[in-house]
């Protein structure tokens, strides 16, 4: 009997032994859990459940869906699963759990339990749009994989490490850098993330040779990177900005992302700064995109004010600062959460959600406006979207086809990189905007216009160059300007076309403070006669007046050091003025020209570019008589003479027709 009451005894004590760890248990979790370390406090939820007596119903009930609930936002899927059933057979009363249950497994792509549980959800909630959504989806979904659209989807080994890697961008003139975001090894800091169970993530890139290769990604050497999470960047149009989400942590607060901005000086990054979008701190702020326009900055937020969980935001960027914040609002926002934005350069909004219609977990959607500037959502359907969550694309310039992300197939829920490419006839025009007779003028705008509408503002990359998708039937207007020069502008007529095709415009800008060569003005041997071969391009500089109304330019006629001196000035003065004869014939008025003939009193000054094609000649020197004859060859020689007769002009005002206005203004002052 002794022995009996000491067994029933013990008993009793390791039960209340149990109970006490429990207890114990779950509030590290709760603790846990109230500063977003989900992972940690799933460990210690389940340890908790794991010493809870199983008659307690209640208690065991409680424990799994707090289990549950850590798994979901981990994307721990098959274990969320099972914690979100033992919960419901403990007769859990919250019924968000039958949701719960219903999306985790419309996520492993069981639509047949997954549409029972949404059923289910909706004898108790009627109505309700994400357990609707989520039976459409789990149809559609199967329906979508029998019939997959044109896109090509392919895992790409290279990017990908053992753990997470997401939200690529391509960046860069041709598309040849990858930033990514990444929980690999390599990421700075030791400690374990307590929400995700890894590290915390960094930006990676990735780089092409010279063959056009991709390399491994490594780690950017930047104050980007910090031992807090870093993800999820975009950049500005101009490439000068990145902007990228960053979530700092304390062990006494929960966590809460930001947005940071990072301004590009020679090849690094920058020290970031906050980009302080609203003096609310307790709603997080990530996964910026910018408009192809620079105008908005895009992001996802749970602050107050929308329509679900997280909604897609945006904030005017000026030149003053960032301007009032405005929620995108219905078709894009849902009742469930709507994230990572994304642009083509066509202004086309990608985004991914798992409020709309999908096959599971967060769907990747395309939202195009019409002429009424509506909204239209689509959904990318399968391959690009599975059950899992696939999100955070990037295009490689006007093409449809780069990278994205996705969990898709792996049991750990880590995300990896995917490449995919969809077959299209696209029309596009490039562009190179460049000083006459000089170099790339990587500070340049273009203005384009067209008659279905467009009206669009492009920034050059840093060759110069623009890429822009255009429609057929359209006629377009393209005006090159660079602060300096003057405008040029360009006109195409796009034909209705069955395969693809690209026009390529030239915009050459004439530098305001130099002189400009015109090019290819001949004259009769010995004469001021202008002959035929001279006609395109004194028509090119009859444009050039005619798109730069208010300037007056001096025409400028030169002759090599052969001949009288008094004679070459009289030849020359005569060659200007046939020019500019030229010119009033075809429209010009007379005193927006000035003829001057300077006969060999100017010869030429080597620029960069004349010493690159004759490398005999050094940039700053100038082609006197007594420098060409230092020049043994005569071929050479002759090289110099040919530079020394040219025709150029010089800009001399650019207010011509505006003295009215100006008068009036002194009036009103």
């Amino acid at each position: 009997m002794k022995r009996a009451g000491y067994i029933l005894t013990l008993t009793l004590f390791l039960v209340l032994l149990s109970g006490c760890g429990a207890e114990t248990n779950i509030k590290k979790g709760d603790a846990f859990f109230a500063i977003g370390e989900y992972f940690d406090a799933a460990a210690e939820y389940k340890k908790g459940y794991s010493r809870t007596a199983v008659k307690d119903k209640v208690k065991r009930g409680e424990r799994a869906w707090k289990m549950a609930e850590c798994y979901r936002r981990i994307n721990y899927t098959a274990k969320a699963i099972g914690a979100y059933q033992n919960a419901i057979r403990y007769k859990y009363t919250d019924s968000m759990a039958i949701l719960y249950l219903a999306q985790m497994q419309h996520r492993q792509g069981d639509y047949k339990n997954a549409t029972k549980n949404y059923e289910k959800f909706l004898e108790i909630v009627p109505n309700e749009p994400l357990a609707q959504h989520g039976i459409q989806g789990c149809t559609q979904a199967q329906f979508w994989k029998n019939r997959p659209t044109n896109y090509t989807v392919k895992k790409e080994p290279l990017f990908n490490s053992r753990r997470s890697d997401f939200s690529p961008v391509l960046y860069g003139d041709q598309w040849d850098n990858l930033y990514l975001s990444s929980t690999r090894p390599q990421a700075s800091g030791n400690e374990i993330s307590g929400i995700t169970g890894t590290k915390s993530g960094d930006l990676f890139m990735a780089k092409k040779d010279e063959k056009g290769k991709w390399q491994s990604p490594e780690q950017i050497e930047s104050e980007v990177n910090s031992d807090y999470d870093e993800g999820a960047c975009c950049f500005s149009p101009d490439g000068k900005t990145m902007y990228f989400t960053r979530c700092s942590y304390d062990s006494d607060y929960p966590r809460f992302a930001e947005i940071y901005s990072s301004t590009r000086s020679d090849a690094s990054w920058g020290k970031p700064q906050l980009v302080e979008i609203s003096k609310d701190t307790l709603s997080s702020y990530a996964h910026p995109a910018v408009s192809p326009d620079g105008r908005w900055l895009y992001f996802t937020s749970d602050m107050p004010g929308g329509l679900g969980g997280l909604d897609i935001w945006r904030i005017a960027l000026t030149e003053n600062g960032i301007g009032g914040v405005e929620n995108l609002g219905e078709p894009i926002n849902s009742e469930g959460d709507e994230m990572f934005p994304v642009f083509r350069p066509n202004g086309d909004l990608y985004f991914s959600s798992n409020g709309h219609v999908g096959m599971g977990g967060l769907d990747l959607f395309c939202a195009r406006q019409d002429s009424s500037e509506t909204w239209k959502i689509e959904n990318l359907r399968y391959p690009m979207n599975s059950s899992g969550d696939d999100f955070g694309m990037t295009f490689e310039g006007v093409h449809n086809r780069g990278f994205f992300s996705s969990n898709r197939g792996d049991a750990r829920g880590w995300d990896h990189i995917f490449s995919f490419e969809c077959p299209e006839i696209l029309q596009t025009v490039k562009g190179w905007v460049y000083e006459k007779d000089g170099y790339e003028l990587p500070q340049a705008l273009v203005y384009m216009v067209g008659n279905d509408g467009t009206n669009l503002k492009l920034n050059v990359r840093g060759d110069g160059s623009f890429v822009q998708e255009i429609q057929p039937n359209v006629d377009y207007v393209f005006l090159g300007t660079c602060k300096g020069y003057l405008n040029h502008k360009e006109e195409l007529r796009i034909d209705t076309s069955s395969i693809s095709r690209e026009y390529v415009l030239q915009f050459p800008l004439a530098n305001i403070s130099a002189p400009v060569l015109v090019r290819n003005v001949f004259y009769e041997f010995d004469s001021a006669v202008l002959t035929p071969n001279s006609t395109q391009a004194l028509d090119s500089l009859v444009d050039l007046l005619n798109e730069n109304p208010n300037i007056t330019i001096e025409l400028a006629s030169h002759c090599d050091y052969r001949g009288p001196d008094a004679y070459n000035e009289r030849l020359s003065q005569r060659r200007a003025e046939s020019v500019v004869h030229y010119l009033i014939d075809h429209g010009i008025a007379e005193d927006r020209l000035s003829p001057m003939g300077y006969g060999e009193t100017r010869p030429k000054i080597v620029t960069r570019k004349i010493a690159e094609q004759n490398p005999f000649l050094t940039e700053g020197d100038t082609l006197t008589e007594a420098y060409i004859l230092t020049i043994e060859d005569v071929e050479k020689q002759e090289i110099c003479n040919a530079l020394n007769r040219r025709t150029e002009f010089r800009v001399l005002r650019t207010t011509y027709g505006m003295d009215f206005l100006m008068r009036k203004d002194d009036t009103e002052e």
